[in-house]
């Protein structure tokens, strides 16, 4: 095998070179395996010794090591729904039960799909924010480090403002109109067993409009002001209106019916209904 010369495109300039390298060769190549190449002098920026954070410019060549083709490999896994795409974001659906990012115990993922996705893209989309496991709905990416950046800046500054999520409780919520849900939140209990629980602890807020209500159930739009841990689940729960499907909140068994439905953003609107929701047309008067 012989060395690979790439040039870095416009979507790619503005990265540390490691990053630069981890988004070419693939994250099945560890970070300490680029971190040597760069040490030994294997990776050369324009015909010349580099630094593992060095910021690389458009049309810089970089040139690359020999490696062996299976580290780099990417496993194919099923495309996610894009719902919103230009050459700076991208925004996906995400199933209920895929977590947004990989770890211990799991080999499927948001992220590890968008490598799937963009496998043959100089620069691989990632999650600029995250959803819980169970929770379905609207995932923002960026599709060059610019967009990556201007995402994380955006949520970073503004936290959760202009996410709107569905949730179908149990019992008939008795409000009418927009209603806010301010809590203190924490998390409590041993290892492995950990609750949020309201009461003491760093403030959440949000917003809450019924949509559809009924005795037995009721369909809840919510504004998130803030991004505290399960916040939605527990507000909801601890006024005695449990997510369906949220045991761990009290919510009978069963599908969690908790479903990001829209992101706002300066740049782009990316919104996918919940594929639990039966009347798609009844949230249209929320966003005309």
């Amino acid at each position: 095998m012989s060395a690979e010369f790439v040039k870095v495109t416009k979507a790619e300039a503005g990265q540390k070179l490691v990053r630069f390298l981890e988004r070419r060769v693939g994250s099945d190549v560890p970070r300490s395996a680029i971190m040597r190449w760069i040490r030994k002098g294997n990776v050369r920026v324009d015909k010349g010794r580099c630094k593992p954070f060095d910021l690389v410019r458009e049309g810089q060549i970089v040139r690359i090591p020999p490696y062996k083709a299976d580290e780099a490999q990417q496993k194919k896994l099923p495309a996610l729904s894009i719902i919103y795409e230009d050459e700076n974001y991208l925004a996906v659906c995400k199933p209920a039960g895929l977590p947004t990012q990989g770890g211990t115990g799991y080999d499927d993922s948001v992220a590890d799909r968008l490598l799937s996705m963009f496998a043959d893209a100089p620069y691989k989309p990632a999650p600029a924010h995250r959803l819980d496991r169970d929770t379905s709905g609207v995932i923002l990416a960026g599709k060059s480090h610019q967009g990556q950046k201007t995402l994380s800046g955006f949520f970073a500054e503004h936290g959760e403002g202009g996410k709107y999520y569905l949730a179908q409780v149990q019992g008939g919520w008795d409000q009418e109109g927009w209603t806010e849900l301010r809590d203190k939140m924490e998390k409590r209990g041993p290892k492995g067993q950990e609750k949020v629980v309201v009461g003491t602890g760093k403030e959440a807020v949000s917003s809450v409009c019924p949509v559809k209500v009924s005795e037995k159930t009721s369909l809840l739009i919510v504004r998130l002001h803030t991004g505290r841990t399960h916040q939605i689940r527990v507000q909801l729960s601890s006024r005695g209106f449990p997510i369906v499907g949220d045991a761990k909140y009290g919510g009978r068994k069963g599908k969690m019916k908790l479903h990001c439905l829209r992101i706002e953003t300066p740049w782009f609107t990316a919104s996918c209904p919940a594929d639990w929701q039966r009347q798609p047309d009844i949230l249209d008067h929320f966003f005309s």
